[in-house]
Formats: structure tokens, sequence, C-alpha cells
């Protein structure tokens, strides 16, 4: 029978939170595993006849549709479900994710399949803050930060997982496998979320941010539309690109403007005054910005210059998911001894390092040196997300927990998805000015333009015979003296992380904070949490 949680609730902890923990974290793996399932998977949609016959920029945007949404709508969700119930706005994620999982697995073409992937992320978008908002309401301070480093360990093991699944799935199945398999994971979510967690919301009424929502999806995907087109064609004087690159900063800084003046923003911009807050957010923006581009480009090198099949590479990111399960239980402990920054830079430095690691590679690199890298990338990541969200999340109040919890996951998913572009942009930019000097004149496959990707060029090399040898070599030094460059812009997005965590970052981690001082939320109650 449904009870009233108890009064004190907040202080001692819900008695059953551990185990809503473990039906948050399921939850949480599918949503985070769908980011990077998709990578192994590229090469074959790429392919006309295995796949879809998908183009770089259309492989980008089959990632990109996901994460920009997904990011867009975390504000408001995070608001709808402060107010309408967290539990209730998880379960409709749920159902969401569950129906367009079935979507992209059936998609018949690339466009049907980025638009999925779009749906995909609505319901993504839905169930991401529910799961960090309803951890920060069933557990007390003093296991909060224990169990947000499970959380983050959580998000590290989807982001490792991913890739050995989807290689797993695609040795004995269709590209489409990889998106099917989520459907009898959510079924499982629905069922122990259903059960187990508590309702809880904000009992302030606050009026919906629509013109903010409008604002920075428009304005994200105009400049990710821009940085991909502009990668793609080579041309970043022509005005489809930079006209599109352009409008998207105006309408972001046209988002942050708005936000400042409204009464109830979709994201309190002011939140970035307070230190603790901006640190953590610009240090997750810079770790997924590198750490997303990374991995985008770091399969076509497994794959094609290794010549590793789906499910070896997927096997190579093992060592990333031990680092993690091995130091995301540990990072609370470490904060709690040596304070968020001394953890946080550590674990920047060790990051940016894996990320030096890459300009060491080329075509003869032992595979064992790569699985180190991911192992010291895995530790790094596993002791900087947990006091980052932690640090976030302590610098609101508890009865905006939601929207916390969307801005860091925003910041995350935003900073992921413009690695991918700018990255991505930046990788087939350097490859296409190399390699087209090197292509023979007037060589041609149906459709296919032999410089526009290294697995486009080596497709058109594998049908020339034995005479195609050495444009498959041109391809792998363009590659990776590209890959090169491309780990270099990488190294310096982690080295300005370690400034921000050394100059920013709390010595130690305050008590959670205060309610915020706007008019309508003044002496607000903690938000109640009722047994489901």
């Amino acid at each position: 029978m449904p009870q009233q949680a108890s009064p004190t609730l907040p202080e001692t902890g819900h008695p059953r939170r551990w185990f809503i923990l473990s039906a948050l974290v399921l939850s949480l793996i599918v949503v985070v595993l769908d980011n990077t399932v998709l990578n192994v998977a590229m090469k074959v949609i790429a392919d006309p006849k295995e796949g879809l016959g998908a183009n770089q920029a259309e492989l980008e945007w089959s990632i990109n549709s996901y994460t920009l949404v997904f990011a867009g709508l975390l504000f408001t969700f995070g608001v709808i479900g402060d107010r309408i119930g967290r539990k209730r706005m998880l379960l409709a994620g749920l159902v969401l994710f569950g129906l367009t999982s079935v979507a992209s697995a059936f998609a018949q073409n690339p466009e049907q399949l980025i638009w999925a992937r779009a749906g995909m992320g609505i319901g993504a978008a839905a169930i991401m803050p529910a799961t960090l908002s309803i951890l920060t309401n069933v557990f007390a301070p003093k296991d909060r930060g224990r169990a947000i480093g499970i959380w983050s360990g959580a998000v590290g093991i989807g982001i490792a997982i991913g890739p050995i699944i989807g290689g797993a799935l695609l040795e004995q199945f269709w590209w489409g496998s990889v998106f099917l398999i989520n459907a009898p994971v959510v079924i499982i979510a629905l069922l122990a979320i259903g059960f187990v967690a508590p309702e809880s919301r904000n009992p302030n009424k606050v009026p919906l941010d629509f013109g903010g929502v409008i604002l920075s999806i428009l304005g994200l995907v105009s400049l990710t539309y821009g940085i991909i087109e502009g990668g793609e064609t080579g041309d970043w004087g022509q005005i489809g690109v930079w006209g599109p690159t352009a409008f998207g900063v105006v309408v972001l800084a046209a988002f942050v403007l708005y936000e400042r003046r409204i009464a109830h923003p979709a994201l309190d911009v002011r939140l970035f005054k307070e230190r603790r807050f901006a640190s953590a957010s610009a240090v997750i923006s810079l770790l997924f910005f590198a750490a997303m581009g990374l991995m985008f480009f770091m399969t076509f090198y497994i794959q094609i210059i290794k010549g590793l099949s789906p499910l070896e590479t997927g096997l190579m990111f093992l060592p990333f998911a031990g680092a993690m399960l091995i130091f995301s239980p540990l990072s609370a402990g470490m904060v709690k001894r040596f304070g968020p920054k001394v953890v946080a830079t550590a674990g920047m430095t060790a990051i940016t390092a894996a990320f030096a690691g890459y300009i060491l590679l080329d075509a003869d690199t032992p595979l064992w040196v790569m699985a180190v890298m991911f192992f010291v990338q895995g530790s790094g990541m596993a002791n900087v997300m947990p006091p980052a969200m932690d640090t976030i999340m302590g610098s609101v109040p508890r009865e905006k927990s939601g929207v916390g919890s969307a801005v860091g996951n925003t910041l995350r998913q935003v900073g992921g998805s413009l690695g991918v572009a700018v990255l991505g942009s930046v990788l087939s930019q350097l490859y296409r000015d190399d390699i087209s000097g090197k292509i023979p004149a007037g060589l041609e496959t149906g459709d296919v333009d032999p410089a526009e990707s290294i697995a486009s060029t080596y497709g058109v090399a594998q049908q020339m015979g034995p005479a195609g040898r050495e444009l498959m070599n041109s391809a792998t030094d363009s590659f990776i003296a590209a890959m090169h460059t491309t780990a270099i812009v990488s190294a310096l997005v982690g080295l300005a992380g370690i400034i921000v965590a050394v100059t920013l970052f709390p010595r130690r981690n305050a008590t959670p904070a205060a309610p915020q001082q706007r008019e309508s939320d003044d002496k607000a109650p903690q938000p109640a949490l009722v047994d489901a």
C-alpha cells in the first residue's frame, strides 16, 4: 500500500535506495550505450550492400541527430519531470525510447535512420535527468557521493560496452540488431522502475520555457550543420557552410540573453555565476568534446587501418570498461580524502595523456598499446565524472535537482555532439586535402567520391584489384596524418580541462546548496517522495 514518505527521508535515505539505484542504472545504461553502440556499426551502415550506403555526413548526423535532440530537450524535460513527477517522466521516456529503437532498427535509408534516432533522443532526454534527480532524492547527503559514483560509472560502462555489444551483434545479425537489442532492456527497466522507484516532484509549479527550448535546438542544430557541412565539402567559404554556422552562434547568443530575462528559464544561466557549478560544467563539456570526437574516428582506425572485425573492435574497449568498473566506485572515497580539485585534476591529466598518446599511433602500432591508452583514459574519466556531477548537484537546491541533472547532462551531450562535429570535420578536411592529390584522375565508381572518407577510398581501391594497393597505402598514410593532428586538438582541449580543474574546482565539496532566491521559489518545501 502506498505510504507518504517520512519527513526525515531526505536525511536518512529511502529504505530501498540501493535497489532503486540498480533500476536507475539499468535505465541509464541503455541510454548511454546508444551513444556508442553505433560507432562499430558505422562501417556496415556505410556499405551500400550490407547497410544503407550512408556517406560521411550522414554517419555524423546519425550520431548527432540523437545527441542534439537529447541535449536540446534535457532542460525542459528536467523541469517537466520536477513538475509532473520524475518517475512518471522516466517511464514515459523508456516507452518512447523502446519504440523509436525498433524504428531505427528497420530504417530503409539514412534519412529514416536519422529521424528515428532523433526520436530516440526525445526518449533519452526524458530518461536521463529523471535517473539522477530520483537518485538525489532517495539518497541522504552522506551516501550521495558514493551513489553518484556508481551512477557515473554506469555512464562510463555504457560508453564502453556499447561497442562490445554492437560488435557481437554484428557478427551474427544485420546492422539493425544494434538498436533492436534496446527493446528487451527497456521492458526490464520499465518493470523495475514501476515496482521499486518512488515518485517525487518539485511542489513549486513553474511555467515551461518553450521559447528557450526552441532557440537552443535551433541554434545547436544550425551550428552543428554548418560545421559538418564544412568538413564534408571542404569549402568553408561558401554560404551554405558559414551561413548556418554564424546563424547558430547568433541564435545561441540570443538564447542566453533570453534566458537571463525571463522569470522561469529552461536554463538558469545565473547558475554559472556559482564557481563550483561553472567549473564542473566546463570540465564535463571539455571532456566529452574531446572523448566523443576521438571515439568517432578511432573506430575507423581500428576497423579499417588495423583490419579488426566489429566484435574485435568492441573488445578493444574492454580495458576502458574495466577501468571504469574499478575506479568509479572508488572515486567518492578519493574525493572525500583528497577533495574534488585533486581528484578531478588527476583524472583530467590521465585523460589528456591518453589523448596525446593517439599522436603516436601508426599502421603498425601493436594493439596492446591502444589497450593501455584506453585503460588510462577510462581510469581518468572514472575520476572526473563523479566529482564533477556531485559538484553540480551539490551547488543547486534539492528541489531543483531535475534542473541540475539536466544541465550537467546537457553539457555532456552538447560537448559530445560538437566534438563529433568539430573533430570529425577537422579529420575529414585534412584527409580530403591530403588524399585528393594521390587519387588518379577520373577514378570514380558510380556516385562514390573516393576522397570523401577513408571508407570510400578503400572501397574504390578494393574494386581495382592489385592495382588498388598503392591507393590503399596512400589512404592509410593520409588518414593517420589527419588523425595525429586531430589528436593534438583533443589533447589541447584536455589541457584546457586541466587548467579549469586546477584554478576553479573547489578543494572540498560544500554542503548541498540552499534554495535559490528566486521570488517564486522562496521558502520552497523539500520535494515530496511517495512510494509507488
